[in-house]
């Protein structure tokens, strides 16, 4: 795969519809990958947590989640094809599992919603894509039971629906204990599955609005990411646009 750089990190120069190849490869050979979506927000965020950027830095595919990171790589002049959604990919990946016979594990969000996401794919699909789910709630002390469980599960597929840096963290620290061919997380997916919160209109996603969309639904916990991270990361860019000209 062709990396190309966006400040201090690597993010791969590929399609949907390629990401999708390279993981179905990896799922049928049995080789463990993790997968990490980065946008505006995140970049801004690992520059200051080390923890969470050596977990970006570490994985395997890197995809850009974000329509700003798209927009930045062609002013940077290394331009990505594609927007590649963390959602979007696990919707495809949920379809895709229901055709191959590959188990899927969902891990994070409250109980109800986790339950709301598993009633749904099974409804959808069949009870046999499902390999287990727990909610995201627990101590470090439960973590060594959970990866446990997920290892011994059959799962071929697992989604995290937790917080960053938390989830970027926990799949990179047990990556290879949980043994399960692809890993990633998907943040706030669950709870667009299961109804809690929409989705922006496509119209919105496309012209890269779908973070105001997400912040008019929970202004007070998303001014920080959204507003300042957005400003930071506009910064970041010109900043090292200007650093190109000269």
């Amino acid at each position: 795969m062709t990396r190309i750089r966006i400040f201090n990190i690597e993010i791969d120069s590929i399609t949907m519809n390629e990401t999708i190849s390279i993981i179905e490869g990896c799922i049928n050979t049995g080789k463990s990958i993790q997968h990490v979506c980065v946008n505006a927000s995140k970049l801004v965020a690992l520059q200051k947590n080390r923890e969470l950027k050596q977990s970006v830095v570490n994985a395997d595919i890197v995809n850009a989640d974000g329509q700003a990171v798209v927009w930045a790589s062609k002013f940077l002049g290394f331009p990505l094809p594609e927007r590649v959604a963390g959602i979007d990919l696990m919707i495809k990946l949920v379809d895709l599992a229901s055709k191959n016979g590959y188990k899927c594990y969902f891990l994070g969000s409250k109980e109800d919603v986790v339950k709301s996401v598993v009633n749904h794919y099974q409804k959808k699909y069949s009870s046999d894509i499902i390999a287990g789910y727990r909610n995201g709630y627990f101590s470090a002390k439960e973590e060594s039971g959970i990866v446990n469980e997920i290892a011994k599960s059959g799962a071929h597929i697992l989604f995290v629906a937790m917080s960053s840096p938390k989830k970027e963290v926990f799949l990179s620290r047990y990556k290879e204990d949980l043994k399960v061919p692809f890993i990633m997380g998907v943040g706030g997916s669950f709870d667009v599955i299961s109804g809690v919160t929409k989705r922006a209109p496509f119209w919105m996603q496309r012209i890269g609005m779908e973070w105001f969309f997400r912040f008019m639904q929970e202004p007070r916990r998303m001014f920080i990411r959204y507003f300042i991270g957005n400003f930071k990361f506009i910064g970041m860019v010109l900043k090292c646009m200007f650093m190109k000209k000269n």
